[in-house]
């Protein structure tokens, strides 16, 4: 991995990054490093591209053109197979509507990720006991989501993007359905995350509170990065 002018290591390196769809391009040539352990909110306007961004440095997407490096892994570069593996092992997703399986138990959506990495199921399950416990939902394990509050849900959530201990966790306005008091635990939780694991965030928000707390906050508008 590069270093960055602040001397820290870069989790991400995005160079001339461009989007269409259709004849509307969405992204206009995006340059951005983030740095290993950094904590970075993209805002914007509806409309601005941060999701599109988003998806794309999280490798839901591809780019028309441009570069991208994670973890020292050009990621353009990957094929489809060992792009899905790369995604696996290295990204945690978080979105806004916390994408449950509603006929999983809490402790089997956290363990989804493993299933498919084909991991050890007996340590898989361990692994989601401890994440489930340490977000306060040891108690919660056997429920199923519609058994779980708003807030509870986004927390199972956060400990399926948590279970193969990725580099990288990416959230797409991650409180946008929390009351006040939920979305402030939330965010807390991401420090406490960062501060015991070292992992790298990078967050769509609306919320102008969590923005400001965050490390750096990128501002999007008409497709780039001001």
């Amino acid at each position: 991995m590069d270093k960055n002018q602040r001397g820290n290591l870069v989790m991400i390196k995005a160079q001339g990054i461009k989007k269409y769809y259709n004849n509307l391009q969405v992204l206009k040539g995006i340059d951005l490093e983030i740095s290993k352990g950094e904590i970075v909110t993209i805002v914007g306007d509806s409309g601005a591209g941060k999701t599109t961004l988003l998806h794309i440095l999280g490798t839901l997407d591809k780019p028309d053109s441009g570069t991208l490096e994670i973890n020292g892994e050009r990621i353009d570069k990957l094929g489809s197979k060992a792009l899905s593996k790369f995604r696996n092992k290295n990204i945690g997703f978080v979105f806004q509507f916390h994408h449950l399986l509603p006929e999983f138990t809490a402790l089997e959506n956290v363990c989804i990720p493993t299933w498919i990495a084909k991991e050890n199921k007996k340590t898989s399950i361990e692994r989601a006991k401890e994440l489930l416990s340490l977000l306060k939902l040891g108690d919660r394990l056997e429920h199923k989501p519609s058994q779980l509050s708003g807030g509870e849900q986004q927390r199972v959530a956060v400990a399926r993007a948590l279970i193969n201990s990725p580099a990288v966790i990416f959230a797409d306005e991650p409180s946008g359905n929390l009351d006040s008091k939920n979305a402030e635990d939330l965010h807390n939780l991401f420090f406490d995350l960062r501060k015991q694991f070292d992992q790298t965030f990078v967050i769509v928000t609306h919320n102008k509170e969590f923005a400001n707390q965050s490390d750096r906050t990128l501002s999007m508008k008409d497709g780039l990065i001001l």
